[in-house]
């Protein structure tokens, strides 16, 4: 493909993608295709010879799109949103004809320096403890793994990374952690048997009180407690662990203390959510995703550390094929995680946060807060309905209650869930708390706007009152 040949394309892609995130809207949020028709649109076996470019894009909109669930949708209420933005989409743009792998500093210098920089402003603007060093992971997913490992090093002096494990250590996270959590444990051979899962309060919040029994009795068995999981946000009903008293247990007792904030931590940079990080000077690694609720594309999730002398240690390889007369000068991010190879996130990241500035982001944020608040006075003052969590967010968890037996209200609402994705027009996902069957309705993608929540609103009713009259 020839330079001429490249802009043409080039300017008919962003013609598109203008277009789509405008008229995203107009497309059924979720996508109605069956298992299978894709595939059966697609070739067994590749093509001998090139095909234009021509073909391959009518074939991306006419075969993959309608197979596409659409994340930036005004009426995605599902899961956590996976937004983007007209200038993360743009520096993505750049991002890709660089084609840079980051891994050391002499790899890209302005990647890494950027990279630093940026996270820098992150911190300041959630206000954790200055010191904290910053670095840009894939996912929480992943970052959670790194606080795993690197608690482990840092118990056994870091010769887990020598010998490998020789006694069992403990990880302690409420019964409401991400399912990372025990993934991670499993993957960092701690092993799933020596994860404690501690009970919550009525708020669905970790009870500081029960994890210090946990750690004491496993300390008089001979255990030896390693590290403790909190969260600001559970992916089910963003309940908020109690940082502060935890913290101090952690520190009593000689603990790695780590937060994970994947959605929820973008709430901080309102000065009227600080109130969550009270507490933050516990913390030795903490975690939160701006390819959720900061409207940077997805992968970008920023990583701190209170310490990264432990992180790197635990990280850190030498071959002489990545050796630089700089090392010692600058930071080289291969060591502060688990991938060698490294995209460049943090240019991205640059572009969301120069572009609508820390007080556009805040309007955007809180206005988010200000719709959920609405959701839950509405779910409070219908009839039939009823409020399962407290709405510490912007995501409100509800269920449909006409006074049926608890097993047929939780087919009640998955049936009343199964009829508004059917439509189309709407997008949701449920979680159960405490064997409840509960219809989550998160509003954080960039574009959703009252109107939306309002109709989205009107369906659920309009659905939930079909269901009552059939039942």
């Amino acid at each position: 493909m020839d330079k001429e040949n490249f802009r043409q394309f080039g300017y008919k892609f962003v013609d598109w993608a203008a277009d789509y995130l405008t008229d995203v809207a107009e497309f059924p949020v979720k996508s109605q295709l069956k298992p299978g028709e894709i595939r059966s649109q697609l070739p067994a076996n590749p093509p001998q010879q090139g095909e234009s470019m021509e073909r391959i894009f009518e074939d991306f909109k006419e075969i993959i799109l309608p197979g596409m669930t659409h994340w930036q949708h005004p009426s995605w209420f599902a899961y956590f949103p996976a937004n983007n933005s007209p200038p993360s989409v743009l520096a993505e743009l750049l991002t890709a004809s660089l084609g840079a792998q980051c891994m050391i500093w002499q790899t890209s210098p302005a990647a890494a320096e950027l990279e630093e920089v940026v996270l820098e402003w992150l911190r300041k603007m959630l206000g954790l403890p200055e010191g904290m060093a910053g670095v840009i992971q894939d996912t929480a997913s992943t970052a959670t793994l790194c606080a795993l490992l690197t608690a482990r090093e840092k118990t056994t002096s870091f010769e887990s990374n020598r010998k490998g494990l020789k006694e069992p250590l403990i990880v302690y996270a409420s019964d409401e952690a991400h399912s990372s959590v025990e993934k991670g444990v499993k993957i960092a051979g701690f092993g799933k048997e020596n994860l404690r899962y501690i009970p919550v309060d009525e708020a669905f919040a970790l009870i500081p009180s029960k994890l210090e029994e946990a750690v004491i009795e496993d300390k008089e068995r001979g255990l030896q407690p390693c590290c403790v999981i909190a969260t600001l946000g559970t992916t089910s009903s963003t309940a908020i662990d109690p940082i502060e008293s935890i913290g101090r247990i952690c520190s009593e007792h000689g603990l790695w203390f780590h937060v994970d904030a994947a959605f929820s931590g973008t709430a901080a940079i309102l000065p009227e959510k600080k109130s969550m990080l009270a507490g933050a000077e516990h913390i030795d690694s903490f975690v939160f995703n701006p390819h959720k609720w900061m409207f940077t594309n997805f992968d970008c999730s920023a990583y701190f550390v209170k310490d990264p002398g432990t992180l790197i240690r635990t990280f850190e390889i030498h071959p002489e094929y990545l050796k630089t007369g700089l090392d010692a000068q600058v930071k080289n991010f291969r060591d502060w995680g688990i991938q060698l190879g490294r995209r460049f996130r943090a240019l991205k990241l640059w572009f969301v946060i120069r572009f609508y500035g820390v007080e556009g982001l805040q309007k955007m944020v809180r206005e988010h807060i200000r719709l959920a608040q609405m959701i839950k006075k509405w779910v409070e003052e219908q009839e039939n309905f009823e409020l399962m969590a407290p709405v510490s967010a912007s995501l409100v968890c509800f269920r449909l209650n006409d006074g049926r037996s608890e097993e047929d209200l939780n087919e009640l609402n998955r049936r009343l869930l199964e009829s508004l994705n059917q439509t189309g027009k709407v997008f949701f996902t449920h979680t159960t708390l405490r064997g409840k069957y509960v219809l989550r309705m998160v509003v954080a993608q960039r574009t959703t706007e009252e109107s939306q929540v309002r109709a989205a609103w009107e369906l659920i009713v309009s659905k939930a009152k079909e269901l009552l009259k059939s039942s």
